[in-house]
C-alpha cells in the first residue's frame, strides 16, 4: 500500500503576513501589552523596567510585615501577656485559639515580607487588601466584642482605631498602585 505523500511545503513570507507576525510577536511574549496600555520590547518580560512606586510604598510594607510579624510572635510564645494587653486584665480561658491567630498572622506575615520585594502591581495590591480586610475584620470583631463584654479600656480603644487607620492607609496605597501613571 502506498503512503500518503504530504502536501508540498509552501514557503510564506512572514515578513509581509502581519497576522503571522502579530502572532509571532505575542507567542514569543514580544509587543505585548502591560498594565498601564505600555507595549513591552523585552522577550518575556512583562514588567516596565522603571515602575513609579507612591511615596512611602514600601515603607508601609516594611512596617505592616514587621508589625505582623512581632504580633504573630508574641501570640504564639506568649498568649497570655497579649489578651491581657488589649483587653485589659480579663482571664484568658484556653490559649489555644491565640496561638491560632498567631500562626495565621505569621503566614500573612510571611506573604508581606515577599511582596516587599517584588515590583509587580497585582501581588502588591492583592497585599494591600489582604491587610485592609484583616484589619477591617479585626476592628469588626473587636467591635462585637465589646459590645458583649462591655469592657472598654484605654488599650481597646486604641487598637480599635489604629485598626481604622491601617484600614484606610492600605486603601489608600492600593488605590495609588492601581492608577496609571499619567503620560509626559
Amino acid at each position: 500500500m502506498a503512503a500518503k505523500q504530504p502536501p508540498p511545503l509552501m514557503k510564506k513570507h512572514s515578513q509581509t503576513d502581519l497576522v503571522s507576525r502579530l502572532k509571532t510577536r505575542k507567542i514569543l511574549g514580544v509587543g505585548g501589552e502591560d498594565d498601564d496600555g505600555e507595549i513591552s520590547q523585552v522577550l518575556g518580560n512583562e514588567i516596565k523596567f522603571a515602575v513609579r512606586e507612591p511615596l512611602g510604598l514600601r515603607v508601609w510594607q516594611f512596617a505592616s510585615a514587621v508589625l505582623f510579624s512581632g504580633i504573630a510572635i508574641m501570640a504564639l510564645a506568649f498568649p497570655d501577656q497579649l489578651y491581657d494587653a488589649v483587653f485589659d486584665g480579663a482571664q484568658v480561658t484556653s490559649k489555644t485559639p491565640i496561638r491560632l491567630y498567631g500562626g495565621a498572622l505569621l503566614s500573612i506575615s510571611l506573604i508581606m515580607w515577599n511582596a516587599l520585594y517584588t515590583a509587580e502591581k497585582v501581588i502588591i495590591r492583592w497585599t494591600l487588601l489582604t491587610e485592609a480586610c484583616y484589619f477591617g475584620v479585626q476592628f469588626l470583631v473587636v467591635t462585637a466584642t465589646l459590645a458583649e463584654t462591655g469592657l472598654v479600656s484605654l488599650g481597646i480603644l486604641l487598637l480599635l482605631a489604629s485598626r481604622l487607620l491601617f484600614v484606610a492607609i492600605s486603601v489608600y496605597y492600593y488605590y495609588q498602585v492601581g492608577r496609571k501613571p499619567k503620560k509626559v
